[in-house]
């Protein structure tokens, strides 16, 4: 493609040329040209195809992320330049489709992309959210939520003109199939991610994001995850799910009709992926689908058990979906008597209770179902799979051993270093060439490169360029303001107690006391985080609040402001990632050892040069495997410790509070007329309490430990040959946690496309 041509017979069209069109128009023909070039491409080819369901799509702006894949970043850059502008200011006008939320939404994205760069034959399932999970306001220092919407008049989303009717409890309701293209990089092939929506869509709400919850024929596609804090909400997730699989199996079939195949040969055809519970109502619907087809039901059954696997992300209770049969009975009739029906089957293979899918409360267990009638199940780390078999699911997992597989999660190295750090990018590429594009484990040739003085001091001053711009977009989008010289230790990821921002608040308020005290740093220590609270979860906004508090109260202390800054940036997102990963220096991955499934943002540091500062949970553990102990900072109770103490309730934060006085005394602050001043008063108790009185998450019992090897780690950066050896080694190694290489496990052990 004349990519210039191109661009210039579109903006034409538009009565314009590109010396006086404005950024907006230039991203309005761009995507234009993109989208028609993605429109004629073929879909991946393969003998069996994947549909990959998940309730989050993550996938961050596309512009830049699809002309990398066609193979058209670089001329972009060069016809943009050559006219005044870059892809950089040209892409800021794109708005960051609302589809996703966190880790989960992310990893969805990036193994659509290696799915398509593989060449694999694989679709994306989920819903057209309009409003997104929320927009996050921190204006007042709490957290307010206000509607995100993204779908303009040029959108990546096309309509396909197909829809399908679901049969939910009050009638059926169309669900309409709008498609956002997945290109494959530079192989010419492009998948799809399918996205249902109801045809009369219900406007943003003029304030906040309450809407009425009962409009479902409106409402059902309008947010990501509503508030499930009363029935009218639980009641809207349900509906949702149903929504989105019944339309996806309709689709799965009219496809496989489409092929010429019969039903009876679907599993022949056709892999069934489940990312997390949400999407589990799949089986029941399948199952559904396949009788009205005329197919007996245990047939039926057992042809979807071989369609279908499942991917487990947690191993909190609160993740592992149950649903009151009644709200099922309301919500979607038909299924009800298939999933008794597939319940009396797993009774006849074991009759113990905890597996059961109905409980004798008339609950049903989404996960139980999900691994009876799947014929592949995984977790998505070392450590977290064998939490799994070993203790969460054992049951199961013993009644079902075939089954069970780990599978490392990935992220894609083309969105998360060629497109967020083309420095780093084109720094690799001149010392061990363009391999590691297609294969990232070639990442490990930069090894030979530890002792080359040059190359370290190269990389070092790749991150020192990427801080300084990352300190001109906080300027310039936020308002914050940042020492580009300062130590970056960058905390962004969902704001959960699991995940302990409140102990790395509590080092704040400790550093905060260490400064007053006469004890400076070496060097300046900005702490940056991002995360946004789910609208229910009160605890998690407390801890917002209570970290706006103290950079407030750190900015106000001309003591103090010179060496340590504390910034929160508003609304986090893939937009914001992209600035903040390639310019951190210090990557905390601190969750309680057992809580944390993988992480992907860990990965994504890492790759980026950062080094890691984290417990031995989720897929630290391999990071640590791979970079060896000198090049990771570790602290923090083991798994085992931590699981021990939940099974003897031998956690005490009262004990912990009261036989340390120092941290008595950090502890206090959060209660402090200086900080009072500054955050709310019910947010700061709130937390207070938790912390002395529950702290589920054990953030007393670490943050001893944490602290000193956190200041062990700030010590270690002032030698810098050999932090630079350290940045070297974890982006060296970080090859292994390419989404391509995970993709390529899935395919090998449960999908078999190729």
């Amino acid at each position: 493609m004349d990519l210039e041509k191109s661009l210039g017979e579109t903006l034409a069209g538009m009565g314009t040329d590109l010396d006086r069109a404005s950024r907006a128009q230039i991203f309005c023909a761009l995507l234009r040209v993109t989208r028609d070039a993605e429109l004629s491409m073929a879909p991946a080819p393969g003998g069996r195809k994947l549909y990959y369901f998940s309730a989050e799509f993550l996938v961050g702006r596309l512009l830049r992320a699809n002309l990398v894949n066609l193979g058209l970043a670089d001329e972009a850059e060069r016809v943009l330049a050559a006219h005044g502008t870059s892809l950089a200011e040209v892409e800021d006008c794109e708005p960051e489709p609302s589809l996703g939320n966190g880790g989960l939404g992310r990893l969805a994205a990036c193994f659509l992309d290696s799915i398509a760069s593989l060449g694999l034959s694989g679709d994306g399932v989920g819903l057209n959210y309009h409003y997104g999970l929320f927009r996050q306001d921190l204006s007042d220092g709490t957290q307010r939520e206000e509607p995100n919407p993204w779908i303009e008049p040029e959108s990546w989303l096309i309509d396909t003109g197909r829809s399908f009717s679901v049969p939910f409890g009050f009638g059926p309701l169309t669900a309409r199939m709008y498609d956002i293209a997945v290109p494959g990089y530079e192989n010419g092939t492009v998948n799809r991610l399918h996205l249902f929506d109801v045809d009369d869509p219900a406007p943003a709400p003029e304030h906040g994001i309450d809407f009425d919850k009962g409009d479902v024929r409106h409402d059902l596609t309008s947010f990501l995850y509503p508030d499930d804090s009363d029935e009218a909400g639980r009641l809207l997730r349900v509906y949702q799910q149903y929504f989105m699989v019944s339309a996806g199996a309709q689709l799965i079939l009219a496809e496989l009709a489409e092929r010429g195949a019969p039903v009876t040969e679907l599993d022949r055809h056709v892999a069934v992926h489940i990312n997390d519970t949400h999407p589990s109502m799949v089986i029941p619907e399948l199952v559904r689908l396949l009788c009205e087809g005329g197919v007996p039901f245990e047939e039926a059954a057992a042809i979807v058990e071989r369609t279908c696997a499942y991917t487990n992300h947690t191993i909190l209770a609160e993740a592992l979906e149950t649903w009151p049969m009644s709200y099922l009975e309301q919500v979607a009739p038909k299924i009800v008597p298939v999933i008794r029906r597939l319940d009396a089957l797993a009774r006849e293979r074991s009759d113990e209770p905890s597996v059961a899918i109905v409980d004798q409360g008339d609950v049903v267990h989404m996960a139980n179902l999900d691994v009876h009638f799947s014929h592949a199940v995984n977790g998505v780390a070392a450590l977290h799979t064998k939490i799994l078999v070993e203790s969460e699911m054992r049951p199961l997992a013993e009644l079902y051993p075939e089954k069970f597989s780990n599978k490392t999660n990935g992220v894609t190295f083309r969105r998360w270093l060629m497109g967020c750090n083309p420095g780093l990018a084109s720094l690799v590429t001149s010392a061990i060439g363009d391999g590691w594009k297609r294969d990232a484990s070639r990442l490990e040739d930069l090894l030979d490169l530890r002792g080359d003085s040059a190359f370290t001091q190269a990389l070092l001053e790749v991150k020192d360029a990427n801080k300084a711009r990352l300190a001109a977009w906080l300027r310039a989008e936020k308002g914050i303001e940042v020492d580009p010289g300062s130590v970056f230790d960058i905390q962004v990821k969902r704001m959960h107690q699991y995940k302990r921002q409140q102990m790395n608040a509590l080092y704040a308020l400790w550093k905060y006391l260490q400064i007053k005290h006469g004890n400076v740093p070496t060097r300046p220590v900005t702490m940056v985080f991002g995360a946004k609270a789910a609208p229910a979860y009160t605890l998690a906004k407390d801890t917002i609040n209570l970290l706006v508090a103290i950079g407030r109260l750190v900015a106000d202390d001309p003591e103090v402001s010179p060496w340590l800054t504390l910034a929160f940036v508003e609304n986090y997102n893939v937009t914001a990632a992209e600035h903040l990963i390639p310019a951190a220096d210090v990557s905390e991955q601190i969750s309680l050892a057992s809580k944390e499934a993988s992480g992907t943002s860990n990965m994504k540091f890492m790759a980026n040069g950062a080094v890691t500062l984290g417990t031995l949970d989720g897929a630290n553990v391999e990071i640590a495997e791979l970079v060896g102990r000198e090049n990771i900072y570790l602290f923090g109770r083991s798994s085992a410790d931590v699981i021990g103490l939940y099974a003897s309730d031998g956690y005490r934060p009262w004990d912990v509070w009261q036989g340390d006085a120092e941290l008595a005394e950090v502890l206090d602050m959060i209660v402090s007329p200086e900080l009072l001043a500054r955050g709310d008063a019910g947010c700061l108790a709130r937390v207070y309490r938790d912390f002395v009185a529950k702290d589920y998450f054990m953030a007393l019992l670490d943050a001893r430990d944490y602290a000193a090897v956190k200041e062990r780690c700030l010590a270690d950066y002032e030698d810098r040959a050999a932090w630079g050896e350290k940045a070297l080694v974890n982006v060296a190694r970080s090859g292994f946690f390419s989404s391509d290489r995970t993709i390529r496990e899935y395919d090998r052990d449960i999908w078999h496309l190729s």
